[in-house]
């Protein structure tokens, strides 16, 4: 699909849409092997219009999905390798004074692009994660009392280790919820590692996508065109208020010390809207919902110290909520 229709022409069919992103997880997994949820995921982040955080020990292909992804929907990506002493310009990019004109112009950081990754997002001081956080929120940075819009689409896709905390920043909780999903990547099975080393042994490098055989199969435009169709994704009042019981139930837990918030209710519909959309559905079911709780609200809750010392997972608390809330027939 090509990145602007042609003048006169109309707008992509729904189920052309659909194909197209079914092949862009086709593409993807002839460089990334064994990571499918994480993947869909993602698209639907960009469907959803939201940012995504990818938790995974170093070496499970964080890093290549995201640029895999970025390549094969004709994105513009950019890498942002986060350390201790990142300034916040680094990121949003700043104001550089011009010789030759003798005043300063503003120069774009690298946050203006389609998809941001932020590696290692956790290591990086408070200051610049607030930096960061204007622009996940508001799709805008500020330079000297100017708002300049980022690119559309725009999303963050950061990633984090799970098991290293030395030299790193915990993140605020204000940051955690602007992250419409929290992926977890886990080490691939043997059979999938076996594969992953039989390409290696082929000759596969992920510095070369091109090489590998990632094909672009759709464009900025195609993007845009599904985030219209997933915006008309109906819901009833029934499971409208599905998402709420949960939420509520959340809160209400003797094992969680901060609940999901009204925030995370809307996340969690629109997750579930382009989920339904994707699976070909016009309105979601509580089916869509339950998919989507465990990457929605997993790192939205806060759990008591006690439930932490006992080995209280988050995700085991709301599996638990989803048997115990009634469901809407």
């Amino acid at each position: 699909m090509t990145d602007a229709p042609a003048p006169g022409s109309t707008a992509p069919h729904p189920d052309d849409l659909r194909r197209a992103l079914a092949q862009v997880r086709v593409e993807v997994g002839k460089a990334v092997v064994g990571q499918d949820a994480a993947v869909t995921g993602l698209v639907i982040a960009l469907l959803a219009k939201g940012h995504a955080l990818l938790e995974g020990v170093p070496g499970v292909a964080k890093t290549l999905l995201v640029r895999s992804l970025s390549h094969a929907l004709s994105l513009d990506t950019k890498r942002v390798q986060f350390t201790p002493d990142l300034m916040p310009g680094d990121v949003t990019g700043s104001l550089v004074y011009d010789a030759k004109t003798g005043e300063f112009e503003f120069r774009e950081g690298p946050v203006f692009t389609n998809i941001l990754l932020a590696d290692e997002i956790n290591r990086t001081p408070p200051k610049t994660q607030s930096a960061l956080l204007e622009a996940m929120e508001e799709r805008q940075v500020s330079v000297d009392g100017r708002s300049l819009p980022l690119p559309d689409p725009f999303i963050v896709a950061a990633t984090q280790n799970p098991i290293e905390y030395e030299g790193t920043y915990t993140l605020p909780e204000a940051q955690l919820d602007r992250f419409l999903l929290k992926l977890v990547l886990d080490v691939p099975e043997r059979d999938v590692e076996v594969e992953v080393l039989r390409r290696h042994s082929a000759g596969f490098s992920p510095r070369d996508l091109t090489a590998a055989g990632v094909r672009p199969v759709m464009g900025a435009a195609d993007l845009r065109a599904a985030q219209l169709e997933v915006g008309r994704v109906g819901a009833s009042a029934d499971v409208l208020a599905y998402i709420v019981d949960l939420a509520r139930a959340t809160r209400r837990s003797p094992s969680v010390r901060l609940g999901v918030s009204p925030r995370g209710t809307t996340a969690l519909l629109a997750s579930a809207k382009a989920w339904a959309w994707l699976s070909g559905y016009q309105s979601i079911t509580p089916d869509h919902v339950q998919t989507m709780v465990l990457p929605v609200w997993r790192h939205r809750m806060q759990l008591r110290p006690e439930a932490e010392l006992e080995g209280v997972s988050v995700d085991a608390i709301l599996r638990s909520i989803m048997q115990q809330v009634q469901v809407p027939i």
